[in-house]
């Protein structure tokens, strides 16, 4: 290799490298210049698939990152405080913004050709990010991070210009299906390598303008580009939740339907081209490019938009809800033998219950002793067992198990409570840990819960029944004298109205929860009892 090639291809892969920093850099400044603002603005716009798809079309071209976008409605949609189906449209919307990328490109690498006009930018973005904090650091990185994108397109104008007559368009495949395909698949596994749809956009722009492909084998590139970024999603799906596998597998689907359009409208493309514009395709190929890029991205989303829904449907029919692992032993298979359905409602009870002991204890503030609860896939375990147990075919005959039966239906009953009081009155629980006055409750509230869980552990159900009692017992005791002086304290104007209240409201919260729990634990022994007879 002599050495004019090795700085050609040093220009390139260095440009390449320069315009990925220069990504990533701005990429994270406006994130943290956004703030909350932007997933703020996601979920107060997206009111349906339409305005998702406008509303992640917009905060996917501020942010230049269609995956932050992603991410963000995937999050929603866990939260429950968006419906899947109008995070579709957000998903949707966020390939229509990621073609900005490709506009900033060839109007401000290509058509100014800013290249080192841009240098003071850098230096300004690197002060402010150096001496200053918060929104002027951010603003300082994305600034930065703006600049070495132009300075990375430079050197591969550079790099890409010593390549014309040694790569021409005839070394490529073909403008036949077969070559178009080949190109395709070509973007993709740039795409998977570089990790960034916007770095292989970039590249294919700067290679059109040295001459060193021609327009067709450009838009193929750019088609299997798009497609290339489903193979990171699918990648970050894995060990996620249905709604996370639901959303990439989604984003592929699309993206796959989106790219065969793509494939047939090249041709027609480039006819309306030549007979509606003023100049030839071939001596405004890059701004060509983009358009073709955004109008194949918006025709995709206007397209699949009406069928939102139904798309919904069908990515939930695919991929069904997850069992929660509460559950795993409720099987429809032994419904019809009793001595076994009881069993596993029993099972799954205790692990359920002993969630929610481990999560009280976490939101009292012992994260040793307690475990933070998914709440949601709580709930669905919760009715799922009481759907289960509905089903179970039991005759009142069979009076033991009859007995049981209406004990698991209480067990239920206060874990449905004690559910409520976990997610409903969760701030109860910071005023009883942040309360000097109810220290001891709440050491002694984590203490019998850890012992509890233990005794269940170990099937020593007795004594979990026990500790529940007098748990119960002690701190219904300790709470009532001081349940009178907070009231005195109100009467007397020593503490606000406000602030009495939160006290009074807190020690209800214990005397509930110390209350189901008491319930549950004597009802579980007494189930365990009958299922030994």
């Amino acid at each position: 290799m002599d050495g004019l090639s090795l700085v050609i291809i040093l220009k390139v892969t260095g440009g390449l490298g320069i315009f990925l920093l220069g990504m990533i850099i701005m990429t994270d400044g406006l994130r943290s210049l956004a703030g909350d603002r932007m997933r703020n603005l996601l979920m107060h716009f997206t009111r349906s698939p339409i305005s998702g798809a406008a509303t992640g079309a917009a905060v996917t071209a501020i942010l230049q990152s269609s995956s932050a976008t992603t991410v963000a409605a995937v999050g929603f949609v866990s939260a429950g405080l968006l419906a899947f189906p109008e995070a579709l449209g957000i998903i949707f919307g966020a390939n229509i913004g990621t073609t900005i990328t490709g506009w900033m490109v060839v109007l401000f690498g290509f058509k100014l050709n800013l290249g080192t006009a841009v240098l003071p930018v850098i230096f300004i973005g690197a002060v402010l990010k150096l001496f200053f904090k918060k929104k002027l650091a951010a603003t300082g990185y994305a600034l930065a991070g703006f600049g070495l994108i132009f300075i990375g397109i430079t050197f591969l104008q550079e790099g890409m210009s010593g390549f014309e007559g040694i790569i021409t368009p005839e070394n490529l495949p073909s403008h036949s299906f077969t070559g178009i395909l080949k190109l395709v698949a070509l973007g993709v596994i740039t795409t998977v390598i570089t990790q960034s749809s916007s770095a292989g956009v970039a590249a294919t722009l700067t290679a059109l303008f040295a001459n060193t492909i021609n327009f067709e084998q450009a838009a193929a590139l750019i088609i299997g580009m798009d497609m290339g970024t489903t193979v990171t999603a699918l990648l970050a799906s894995i060990g996620g939740s249905a709604n996370a596998k639901r959303t990439s597998l989604s984003h592929v689907i699309y993206n796959i339907f989106t790219a065969v359009m793509a494939v047939f409208l090249i041709t027609p493309f480039v006819h309306l081209w030549e007979y509606i514009a003023p100049v030839p395709i071939v001596a405004d190929a890059q701004i060509a490019l983009v358009a073709f890029h955004t109008l194949f991205n918006t025709i995709g989303v206007l397209v699949i938009l009406p069928f939102t829904h139904r798309f919904a449907m069908m990515m939930e029919k695919i991929i069904p809800p997850e069992k929660p692992k509460y559950t795993m032993k409720l099987d429809t298979k032994i419904l019809e033998e009793a001595n076994l359905a009881l069993e596993a409602v029993r099972i799954s009870i205790q692990n359920e219950f002993t969630a929610l002991l481990e999560h009280i204890n976490f939101i009292l503030g012992d994260s040793k002793n307690g475990a933070k609860a998914d709440l949601r896939m709580l709930q669905a375990a919760l009715n799922e067992t009481r759907e289960y147990l509905d089903a179970i075919d039991l005759k009142q005959q069979d009076d033991a198990k009859w007995k049981e039966l209406i004990s698991l239906i209480h067990i239920l009953d206060h874990l449905f409570r004690l559910y409520e009081r976990c997610e409903e009155d969760a701030y109860r629980a910071r005023v009883v840990q942040k309360s000097a006055e109810l220290q001891e409750e709440h050491d002694l509230l984590i203490a019998n819960n850890t012992e509890v869980i233990r005794a269940l552990n170990s099937r020593n159900f007795s004594k979990a029944e026990n500790v529940a009692k007098k748990s119960e017992e002690q701190i219904g005791r300790i709470v009532e004298p001081y349940r009178k002086e907070i009231a005195r304290n109100m009467a007397e104007d020593k503490i606000s109205m406000h602030m009495g209240t939160s006290k009074l409201e807190a020690v209800r919260w214990l005397v509930r929860v110390s209350h189901h729990i008491s319930r549950i634990a004597s009802h579980m022994k007494e189930a365990v009892f009958l299922t030994a007879k």
